[in-house]
C-alpha cells in the first residue's frame, strides 16, 4: 500500500468544518511504496556501492590529489550521498505521517539501520580527505576546474578537521548513533504522538490541545493548559531521562572532539562565529523590557487584567471576531503575496499545492508542528503542516513554503552543496512570512482588524525572537549543568521558569503546571541549540525587508542569488550585496527595531 492510499482515509475527518479539503502529500516521487521493489533495490545498491567505494578509494586520496583524478571519487561520494538521502528522507516522511503505526516505525528503523551500515563504508572518505595537506588540495583545485567546483564543500569539510577523530572511533560513533541519539529521538517522538490530553472529558492529541491555547474562550484555554500540565506531569520521569541522556550523549561527543563550549559544535555546523551568536543573544536579552515585557503589559490592559495568566499569552484579542480560514483562502493569500514580490517565487510555490508536495491535515499519530523537508536535489521538497484554519496557520504555511522555495532554488548546487546552514536556512521562510503579513496588513483598512493583525504579528515575532533566545538560554544552562551530573525534574523545571520569567516579564503570571512546558519542545531533542537560528533569521529578514522597501530595483535578483547559493557561501558574503553585516552590533538592533516599531504603533492606537 502506498502512503497516499494509507492517508486517504484520514482526509474526510481532517477536512471537517469550514477549512475545506486539505491536501495530503504524494510520496511516490521518491518511491512507489514501503514494500516496493524499487526501495529494496536501492537499499541493496546502497550496501553494494558503498562497500565498492571503500574498496576502490580508501588509501588513495593523497596520491590522487598529487597526481590528478580526485574529482572522480568526490562525484561518486556525492551520488552515494544522494542515494542514501533519498532512502532516509522517504522513510522519515512515512514515519512522520503516523509515528504510532508499528509497520511505519519498523520500516523507518530498518531503513535507518541499513543506511547507517552503508554510510559506515563512506566514513573514511571525509576523514582521509582532511588528512591531505592544505597546500596540496589548493594545488589540485588550481589544476582541475572540475575539482574546483567543489571548493565550498572542501573548505567546509576542512573546518571540521580540528575536531576529527581516529577512523575507528568515528566509525564507532557513527554506528552507535542508531542505538544512541537516534533511538532516544524515536522514544521522544513516539511518546509525544501517543500522549492524550483530557480537555473537559475529550481526549485530544498534542496539536489540537495546543491550538486551544489560542481559543477566544478563556475557559477553554485554561482547560487546555491544565490538560497539558497534567499529562506532562504523568510522563515527567521519561522526559527527564531523555533530556539527561541526550545532553550526556552530546557532552561525550563534544569532549572527545575537543569542543569546549556546549554550543560550539552547533556554531560550527551553522558556519557562524560564536561572537556573532553572542552579540545576537546579548542584543535580544537586553531588549526583553522593550519588547515582550512592554507588549504583554499592553495586552494585559486590553484584557482588563493586571497580569495575564500563561494560558492567555497567545490568546486572540478580546472583542475581535475570529474566524476559520479555509485552505483555499490560505493558499491564495500566500501565493498572491509571493507573486507580488516575484512571479517566479509564486510559480515555484504553486507546485507544492498542485503536485502533492504538502500534507496539511491533523491526524492522530502525525508529527506535531510543521516542517519543510528538502529530501534530495533529484526529487523535490515536501511540506508537513497541521492546518486548523487559524491566522497563525496561514503564517506557518507562508513560512514553510519559503523553506520549500529556498530548497528548490538551491537544489542545482547538488547534494553536497545545496544544504544551507541553519542561520541562513530561516531567511527565506521568515521573509515569506513577512511578505504575507505585509500584504494582508496593506489590504486591511478596518482599525480593529488592523490592530488584531499587528498584535498577532508582534506575538509571532516575540515567539520567534524572544522565546527562541530564552530557549537557547535554557539549553545552555541545562547542558552546562549536565556536565556536572544528572538534572532532576525539579531542577529542569526551575531552569525553565527562570528563563521564562526573564524573557516574558512580570505581566505574565506563570502559574502551576507551566514549569513542565519545556517537555514538549522537539528542538531540544532533535537539534540542540538550533533555536537561535530562528532569532537570527527573523532579525536578518527584518533588516533585509527594510532594504527591500527602500530598494528601487534589482532586489529580487540579489535575493534569488542568495537563495540559489545554498551552502556555497558564508553569511558575510551573502549579505554583503545588501549592505548588511551580521558582525556589526547595530545589525541586530536594526532587526529588533522593526518589532519595537510595531509595538509603538499598537500603543499609539490606544492613546
Amino acid at each position: 500500500m502506498t502512503l497516499s492510499q494509507t492517508f486517504s482515509s484520514a482526509a474526510a475527518t481532517s477536512a471537517a468544518g469550514d477549512i475545506g479539503h486539505l491536501p495530503e502529500w504524494d510520496l511516490t516521487d521518491l518511491y512507489p511504496g514501503t514494500q516496493s521493489p524499487e526501495i529494496q533495490g536501492d537499499l541493496e545498491k546502497a550496501a553494494r556501492d558503498s562497500e565498492a567505494f571503500e574498496a576502490r578509494w580508501k588509501g588513495t586520496l593523497e596520491v590522487l590529489a598529487r597526481e590528478g583524478g580526485l574529482v572522480e571519487p568526490i562525484r561518486q561520494y556525492e551520488a552515494l550521498d544522494e542515494l542514501l538521502g533519498r532512502l532516509v528522507s522517504y522513510a522519515g516522511l512515512v514515519y512522520s505521517g503516523d509515528t504510532t503505526d508499528p509497520a511505519g516505525a519498523k520500516f523507518y528503523g530498518d531503513v535507518q539501520q541499513k543506511v547507517t551500515d552503508a554510510a559506515s563504508h563512506l566514513l573514511f572518505f571525509t576523514l582521509e580527505m582532511n588528512r591531505i595537506d592544505d597546500a596540496l588540495v589548493e594545488a589540485a583545485m588550481a589544476a582541475d576546474a572540475a575539482l574546483a567546483h567543489y571548493r565550498p564543500w572542501l573548505e567546509d569539510l576542512r573546518k571540521e578537521k580540528p575536531y576529527q577523530l581516529e577512523d575507528r572511533v568515528e566509525q564507532l560513533f557513527h554506528e552507535k548513533s542508531v542505538t544512541g541519539r537516534a533511538a532516544w529521538n524515536r522514544v521522544f517522538d513516539e511518546t509525544m504522538a501517543s500522549l492524550r490530553f483530557d480537555v473537559n472529558g475529550e481526549m485530544l492529541t498534542l496539536e489540537p490541545t495546543l491550538n486551544l491555547m489560542q481559543d477566544p474562550d478563556e475557559t477553554k484555554r485554561k482547560a487546555a493548559a491544565d490538560a497539558l500540565a497534567a499529562t506532562f506531569a504523568e510522563n515527567i520521569r521519561l522526559f527527564t531521562l531523555v533530556t539527561n541522556t541526550l545532553a550526556k550523549d552530546k557532552e561525550i561527543s563534544d569532549r572527545w572532539r575537543g569542543f569546549e563550549d556546549v554550543a560550539e559544535s552547533r556554531h560550527l555546523a551553522n558556519r557562524v562565529e560564536p561572537e556573532v551568536v553572542d552579540a545576537l543573544v546579548a542584543a535580544v536579552r537586553a531588549a526583553y523590557p522593550r519588547l515582550s515585557h512592554r507588549y504583554y503589559a499592553l495586552k494585559a490592559k486590553w484584557f482588563g487584567k493586571e497580569r495575564l495568566d500563561h494560558w492567555d499569552r497567545n490568546a486572540p484579542l478580546p472583542k475581535v471576531a475570529s474566524r476559520t480560514i479555509p485552505w483555499s483562502e490560505a493558499r491564495d493569500t500566500v501565493l498572491s503575496a509571493y507573486r507580488r514580490f516575484s512571479p517566479e517565487m509564486a510559480t515555484i510555490a504553486e507546485q507544492f499545492f498542485d503536485k502533492g508536495w504538502i500534507d496539511a491535515p491533523v491526524r492522530p499519530g502525525k508529527s506535531p508542528g510543521a516542517f519543510a523537508h528538502p529530501t534530495v536535489p533529484s526529487a523535490h521538497p515536501y511540506v508537513l503542516l497541521n492546518y486548523q484554519g487559524k491566522t497563525r496557520d496561514v503564517m506557518t504555511l507562508a513560512h514553510e513554503l519559503g523553506h520549500g522555495v529556498h530548497q528548490v532554488l538551491a537544489g542545482p548546487q547538488g547534494p553536497l552543496m545545496a544544504p544551507t546552514p541553519l542561520t541562513l536556512a530561516e531567511t527565506a521562510s521568515v521573509f515569506g512570512e513577512m511578505l504575507t503579513f505585509r500584504a494582508l496588513l496593506d489590504a486591511t483598512t478596518d482599525p480593529v482588524q488592523r490592530k488584531a493583525m499587528l498584535a498577532s504579528k508582534v506575538e509571532d515575532m516575540i515567539n520567534t525572537v524572544v522565546r527562541q533566545i530564552a530557549f537557547y538560554s535554557f539549553e545552555r544552562k541545562v547542558h552546562t549543568e549536565r556536565r556536572e551530573g544528572e538534572l532532576t525534574s525539579d531542577r529542569l523545571n526551575a531552569i525553565w521558569m527562570d528563563v521564562q520569567r526573564e524573557s516574558l516579564g512580570d505581566a505574565i503570571r506563570l502559574g502551576p503546571g507551566y514549569e513542565l512546558f519545556w517537555t514538549y519542545i522537539p528542538h531540544f531533542i532533535h537539534s540542540p541549540f538550533y533555536v537561535y537560528a530562528y532569532a537570527f533569521g527573523d532579525c536578518l529578514v527584518n533588516s533585509l525587508y527594510a532594504v527591500y522597501r527602500e530598494a528601487e530595483s534589482g532586489f529580487q535578483d540579489r535575493y534569488f542569488a542568495l537563495l540559489k547559493a545554498g551552502g556555497t557561501k558564508h553569511h558575510a558574503e551573502l549579505l554583503a550585496p545588501f549592505g548588511l553585516d551580521a558582525t556589526d552590533p547595530e545589525f541586530w538592533q536594526k532587526g529588533l527595531s522593526v518589532l519595537e516599531g510595531f509595538i509603538s504603533e499598537l500603543e499609539a492606537m490606544d492613546s
